[in-house]
């Protein structure tokens, strides 16, 4: 196993399972690596990737 991925899981908190299922965090780490490049980071520091979350006032309780 790269130690970079074993690294990474442990500090992760995924020792345990590290220990039982390598493969499998190694198949995981692969596909987050190959996929890293279409995730879009935004530009704006202060823009949000979805609308904003809103109570609706139609359900709020007059008093």
């Amino acid at each position: 196993m790269d130690p970079i991925i074993a690294a990474l899981a442990r500090a992760a908190g995924l020792d345990k399972a590290l220990d039982q299922f390598p493969d499998d965090v190694t198949a995981a780490a692969e596909q987050a690596l190959n996929h890293a490049n279409i995730v879009r980071v935004p530009t704006d520091p202060a823009a949000e990737p979805w609308p904003p979350m809103h109570t609706p006032t139609g359900l709020l309780r007059q008093r």
